[in-house]
């Protein structure tokens, strides 16, 4: 399980360097794609098998899962880390998400997310102030 909030910074490369203690969880490599609100997803192969499966299960005559399984898929690349365990996102993913320098690599149970810090800062904000409003609409979960 992934949590936690880190704070890293491209190279001059645009290379990022992905927390050891994920790294520890992940394996050798990894998937990333674009995510929701301007992040990047990141998925350890296990993962990805499992949303690959429940993808395939949407319907080909539904024109939103066609689109979403297109960026989804499109924007997708599966990455190994080098030896000191940073890894090369695509320029399509970095626009993505906007990331030029400062990010903030986040755990979120099954996955990571990869925020430039701006959009993190922004996000993270708004739900601070919102969070008890957040929390009581998901009346399906109890904590």
């Amino acid at each position: 399980m992934f949590m936690g909030e880190y704070h890293h910074n491209l190279d001059s490369k645009g290379r990022l360097i992905i927390p050891a203690k994920f790294r520890d969880e992940i394996g050798e490599k990894m998937v990333f794609t674009r995510g929701m609100e301007g992040c990047i997803f990141g998925y350890p192969i296990e993962e990805w098998q499992k949303i690959e499966a429940k993808l395939a299960k949407l319907p080909l005559t539904k024109r939103s899962a066609r689109k979403f399984t297109r960026l989804f898929y499109s924007g997708a690349m599966e990455s190994e880390f080098d030896k000191q365990g940073r890894v090369n996102l695509t320029m399509t993913l970095k626009e993505h998400a906007a990331l030029i320098k400062e990010c903030v690599i986040v755990g979120v149970s099954n996955r990571i997310e990869i925020w430039s810090a701006e959009r993190w800062n922004d996000f993270s904000e708004e739900a601070n102030e919102n969070y008890d409003d957040i929390a009581e609409d998901l009346d399906d979960i109890e904590l």
